[in-house]
């Protein structure tokens, strides 16, 4: 793994209304890195990556992909600069198809990069090259998962924003979307993962940043946290 930023937040602060979310936040993701970002329900996960993404525009503090700073910009600009956004939601287009879902996703990279197409995504993701004549609709919730993630790697994006990958998933499926994200990252992908489930980013992530409150309380090694059990008492829901 290099030093390279590939995307960051900086002292941000957003609000929804008059509610203030995020308070000072900072947090970075090098290049084929897969950090997770921690906390409970309603602590400020989602807000972050979506202050990123241009989606939640910080009030304060600044917003760098690949050291350019896009704070106020539109989403589409920050998507184009090289982050792509997979919503916890996963908001598949649910009257197409497998195949359709993903073209609608596919351009090139910032840098004209066109490593991920249709082939390479269902070599990465063999479970969906049976579905690919499929509706989207039609498709389980691990089967959308997956989708929306090789939707958003059709983009060529530099780095992935992932919200909550675990979230309403049966184990079984929990688990092939942890040996999903454990191969992106064998392959250089980065990411920073948005979690409740500490347990789910074993293996996976490398690092953890823990929000509560809209404030980083805490950095370290993923290893560090799993041993540390007063931090995840305190502030993950275990």
């Amino acid at each position: 793994m290099t030093s390279n930023v590939i995307f960051e937040a900086e002292g941000i602060d957003v609000f929804y209304g008059t509610s203030q979310i995020l308070f000072g936040v900072s947090v970075a993701v090098t290049e084929g890195q897969t950090l997770a970002l921690l906390g409970r329900n309603g602590a400020g996960k989602s807000t972050t990556l979506k202050a990123i993404a241009g989606i939640a525009p910080p009030a304060k503090g600044r917003v760098r992909v690949a050291g350019n700073e896009l704070q106020g910009r539109k989403p589409h600009v920050i998507a184009r600069a090289g982050i792509g956004f997979v919503p916890e939601d996963r908001q598949v287009f649910p009257e197409h198809t497998v195949d359709d879902n993903l073209v609608i996703g596919a351009k090139k990279g910032p840098q004209g990069q066109d490593y991920w197409n249709l082939a390479r995504v269902y070599e990465v993701f063999p479970r969906l090259a049976p579905l690919k004549d499929r509706m989207a609709g039609r498709l389980s919730g691990g089967e959308q998962q997956m989708l929306t993630i090789a939707r958003t790697l059709m983009g060529n994006p530099t780095g992935l924003l992932l919200d909550e990958p675990s979230e309403g998933l049966a184990p079984v499926i929990v688990e092939s979307i942890g040996e999903l994200l454990r191969k992106l990252r064998d392959m250089g992908v980065t990411v920073l993962l948005a979690e409740q489930n500490m347990h789910f980013c074993l293996g996976i992530a490398s690092d953890a940043v823990i929000i509560d409150k809209g404030q980083i309380v805490y950095r370290n090694t993923i290893e560090a946290l799993r041993q540390d059990d007063a931090v995840k008492s305190r502030y993950l829901a275990l």
